[in-house]
């Protein structure tokens, strides 16, 4: 994305950190990917696909913007539901601004009249930014922004498509006009504050989300058992676990022969190669842990620390 501001030398530099929040599959991950130009949130037409928080770098000529893509805000129905919405709440204490972010398909409902209760009592300025617009008559568009004026005080209302790029870098702006004077946090070569033990784990749980479609529900969590360097091969070495609830689950991630694993395998590793630059072997198991999700010492296991976010 081009959004340089050249011979801003004069202006004084800003920074600030901006929390994405919505409903689950809303886009905020493609928002996320395709302002920072990099795959760094997993993207999946299945809900509650991001679990922890995924900081966003952009790095401009006058500015720094921070983002915090969260999990989708929904009433929790088990432990790592509510570990998912405590993340997405404790982002809207420690931020300078948040983007409510709501699909214009799919206009005003209970899911949206939930997230507004949580924002009434937050002091952040908030900005209503209705996604998938391309998918809609303009009409539609007016009647909704109309609807979404009655219920909150939004400091900005922008409508975009986060997939065709309509309207992103006018946001972008809109965005940095709200942020304080400030330093440059990161290098401007970092686009991401995770580590790549991270990103590698939400590829390759993005690659079997994809490929198993409604076999396997979002119960389904990637742990990197080993990632290390090998110099004189010149490659990255990953072993990894993929962990299902079921045995059932287990079976449909592994295919007949073998098959569904060695693709996912072949389309995570590309991306990971991609992401590491250099060549990659990945080596993929695939294990049973009966209902994870509501066990606190296994969701500490797999890299849900509620003491880090």
């Amino acid at each position: 994305m081009n959004f340089n501001n050249q011979g801003n030398n004069n202006e004084s530099h800003k920074s600030g950190f901006i929390s994405i929040i919505g409903r689950p599959n809303v886009g905020k991950s493609t928002f996320l990917n395709r302002v920072i130009g990099q795959k760094i949130a997993i993207m999946s037409d299945k809900p509650q696909t991001t679990r922890n928080k995924v900081q966003g770098v952009l790095t401009l000529d006058d500015s720094q913007l921070i983002f915090i893509d969260t999990p989708g805000i929904h009433k929790p129905k088990h432990r790592l539901g509510d570990f998912m919405m405590k993340v997405a709440q404790n982002t809207l204490k420690e931020v300078d601004l948040v983007l409510f972010m709501v699909n214009a398909q799919e206009g005003y409902g209970r899911g949206e009249e939930f997230i507004i209760e949580k924002l009434q009592n937050v002091k952040t300025p908030v900005f209503l930014v209705i996604n998938k617009i391309d998918l809609i008559h303009p009409d539609e568009l007016l009647k909704l922004i109309e609807s979404y004026n009655e219920k909150f005080n939004f400091a900005e209302i922008v409508p975009i498509s986060a997939l065709e790029g309509n309207n992103v870098e006018k946001l972008l702006e809109q965005i940095k006009e709200r942020m304080p004077e400030g330093p440059q946090f990161y290098p401007a070569d970092q686009v991401t504050d995770h580590p790549e033990r991270f990103i590698v784990s939400e590829l390759i749980r993005e690659k079997a989300l994809h490929l198993t479609r409604e076999e396997i529900p979002h119960s389904l969590a990637v742990v990197i058992e080993k990632m290390e360097r090998q110099p004189e091969k010149e490659m990255v070495h990953v072993m990894a676990t993929i962990i299902v609830e079921r045995d059932s689950q287990k079976g449909i991630i592994i295919g007949k022969q073998g098959g569904m694993l060695k693709e996912i395998g072949k389309r995570a590793r590309h991306d990971i190669e991609n992401l590491l630059g250099t060549k990659v072997f990945l080596e993929l198991w695939v294990k049973v842990q009966k209902d994870w999700r509501n066990k606190a010492t296994q969701l500490r296991d797999f890299g849900f620390r509620e003491d880090e976010y």
